[in-house]
């Protein structure tokens, strides 16, 4: 069973995530014919989609990624000066996915944070 402890921890790191942050960035496959319900069992609760813990992890390393790209970008902009902004971030995009460091709804979440950062 939860604590206070372990619940306030997980109010604060829920309060520091965006609401716009994706909550279930790995919809589950499951196999068969009958109904599933693709949950986790977590301190005798179930769970379906992150915690407020790997929520905030995802979140944690989407948000540097994005701002570690900012420069990045800035210099792929600066060296391809012919290209507009939309394929600049496309380019970064791709390489992105090319690492296969976020989901696909994570990385849609980065590229539009990297465009606020960038002001673009």
């Amino acid at each position: 069973m939860y604590d206070a402890e372990q619940l306030l921890l997980e109010e604060k790191l829920a309060s520091q995530v965006p609401d716009d942050f994706p909550r279930d960035t790995t919809p589950a496959s499951l196999a068969g014919s009958q109904p599933k319900f693709a949950g986790r069992l977590i301190a005798g609760r179930f769970v379906v989609g992150l915690t407020a813990p790997e929520r905030y992890q995802r979140w944690d390393v989407c948000e540097d990624l994005a701002r570690q790209l900012v420069s990045k970008t800035l210099k792929d902009a600066a060296k391809f000066p012919e290209n507009s902004h939309d394929v600049t971030l496309r380019r970064m995009r791709r390489a992105i996915e090319g690492k296969g460091w976020t989901s696909v709804v994570e990385t849609d979440w980065l590229m539009a944070r990297l465009r606020v950062l960038l002001n673009w």
